[in-house]
C-alpha cells in the first residue's frame, strides 16, 4: 500500500524547505561530528576484553531471549549494574536499552497526575517525549534561568515538583550552574533529575560525569547516564535509590515491555566502565583538545560566532539554513565531517555548525578546520 497522501505532503513540504533527511553513508572524513568523545567505539582493547570475558565465563549467547522480567535478566546484568552503581557512588543503577528508553521510561512513569514537571526549554527530545506520556502537568523554564524556574515553583505551592535539566546540552554544549540549581531544588523540596548523556567519559578524573565531579551526586534524585556517547557502546542507566530502581522495574513501560540487551552488549558496557575506572590518557587528551579548540578559535577571531562551551560540543552560529548547509558541505568537501544543524531543530536564526571534539583529533586537524571556517566566512 502507498503512503497516505497527507503524509506524502508532509514529505514534500520538507523537501521544499530543504529539510528532508536521508541516512548518511559511512565516510572516512576527519571526525568532528560523532559522540565518540574518547574513542571507545573504536577501542581494540575494549573489543578484545569483552570477547575474552564472554569466553572465560562461558557466556555463549547471541541474544537475551526476552524482557528482563521474563527470561532476559542474564547474570551479567547484576554484575554490571552493581559495578555502575559503585563507580557512580549511587545506591542503585538500572540499565535501559538506550538513553531515549531511559528518559521515556522515567518521565512517563515517575511523575503522577497531580505532580508538576519543570524542565529546561532546551532539554533533549527524549525528555520531552517522556513528559508528553506523563499524566503530570509540565511547564518549561527559560534555558538555564533559575529566576524563571523559581517563579514557576512559587506558582505551585503544596505540589510535588520534578525539576529537569542536563549537565551538557547537546546543541550548545553549555552547562547550567548546577550548584545553584541543587540549592534551589533543596530550598523548595523539589526532586532534581539530571541527564548526563554528554558528560559521561568527558568530566571527572575517571570520566564519571559533571555531577559527581562537583560532588553533588548525593543531592540528586536521579541521574541518567548514556553509554552510546562517551562509552562508545549501547544502552543507558538511571542512577538513584533502591526505591527508585524498584519502582522503575515495576512501572517503566520502556523497561518492562522490551527485549533486554544481549549479553555481549552488557559485557561491552562493563568492559568500558572498567577501562574508565583504570584511568585512561584519552580523557586528558580530550581536555587538552577542548582547550586547544577554544584557544585557536579565539586566535582566529571566531569567538563571537561560537556559543560559550568548555565541553566537547562547540556550536558556531551561522544564521540561515542555506548558509549553514553550504558551509558544512564545503568543510566536508575539504575532508572534515562537520554537521549543519538546521531550524526548526534549533530556533530560526540560530542555525549552526556543530563541532564535536575527540581525544583522537590532532592539534593540526583542529587548527586546519578552524582556519577553513575563517577562510570560508571572511
Amino acid at each position: 500500500m502507498e503512503l497516505p497522501e497527507h503524509l506524502n505532503q508532509k514529505i514534500e513540504n520538507y523537501k521544499q524547505k530543504e529539510l528532508f533527511r536521508k541516512l548518511p553513508v559511512f565516510n572516512n572524513l576527519i571526525d568532528f561530528s560523532s559522540n565518540d568523545y574518547i574513542g571507545f567505539s573504536k577501542s581494540e582493547s575494549i573489543f578484545k576484553h569483552t570477547h575474552a570475558y564472554l569466553l572465560e565465563n562461558e557466556i555463549l549467547y547471541n541474544g537475551s531471549t526476552g524482557s528482563r522480567l521474563i527470561s532476559g535478566n542474564h547474570s551479567l546484568y547484576q554484575i554490571t549494574e552493581n559495578f555502575i552503581a559503585e563507580f557512580h557512588d549511587s545506591e542503585a543503577a538500572l540499565i535501559f536499552n538506550s538513553g531515549y528508553d531511559a528518559n521515556i521510561g522515567f518521565f512517563s512513569a515517575v511523575p503522577q497526575e497531580n505532580d508538576l514537571i519543570l524542565y529546561d526549554e532546551l532539554c533533549h527530545a527524549s525528555i520531552k517525549d517522556g513528559i508528553l506520556l506523563s499524566t503530570a502537568k509540565s511547564k518549561p523554564f527559560i534555558h538555564n534561568d533559575f529566576e524563571d524556574l523559581e517563579r514557576l515553583i512559587l506558582k505551585f505551592p503544596n505540589t510535588t515538583i520534578y525539576v529537569v535539566t542536563e549537565t551538557i546540552f547537546s546543541m550548545d554544549g553549555d552547562s547550567p550552574n548546577l550548584e545553584e540549581l541543587v540549592l534551589l531544588s533543596e530550598k523548595y523540596n523539589c526532586y532534581l533529575i539530571v541527564d548526563e548523556a554528554h558528560s559521561l567519559g568527558v568530566f571527572g578524573d575517571r570520566g564519571e560525569g559533571l555531577i559527581q565531579y562537583l560532588q553533588l551526586h548525593n543531592r540528586i534524585f536521579a541521574r541518567i547516564v548514556t553509554f552510546g556517547k562517551g562509552l562508545g557502546c549501547q544502552g543507558a542507566a538511571i542512577l538513584g535509590s533502591n526505591g527508585l530502581r524498584n519502582y522503575l522495574i515495576n512501572f517503566a513501560h520502556s523497561f518492562l515491555y522490551t527485549t533486554a540487551l544481549s549479553p555481549h552488549s552488557v559485557a561491552t558496557i562493563l568492559t568500558a566502565y572498567r577501562e574508565l575506572e583504570n584511568g585512561i590518557e584519552a580523557i586528558e587528551k580530550l581536555r587538552q583538545n577542548i582547550i586547544s579548540f577554544n584557544q585557536q578559535k579565539n586566535l582566529l577571531g571566531l569567538k563571537p560566532m561560537f556559543v560559550h562551551s568548555k565541553s566537547a560540543i562547540h556550536s558556531a552560529i551561522v544564521p540561515g539554513n542555506e548558509n549553514v548547509k553550504k558551509l558544512a558541505q564545503e568543510l566536508q568537501d575539504k575532508g572534515f565531517d562537520v554537521q549543519a544543524i538546521l531550524s526548526p531543530r534549533v530556533p530560526e536564526g540560530q542555525e549552526r555548525l556543530r563541532f564535536c571534539i575527540h581525544s583522537y583529533n590532532s592539534e593540526e586537524e583542529i587548527n586546519q578546520v578552524l582556519e577553513l571556517v575563517r577562510d570560508l566566512l571572511f
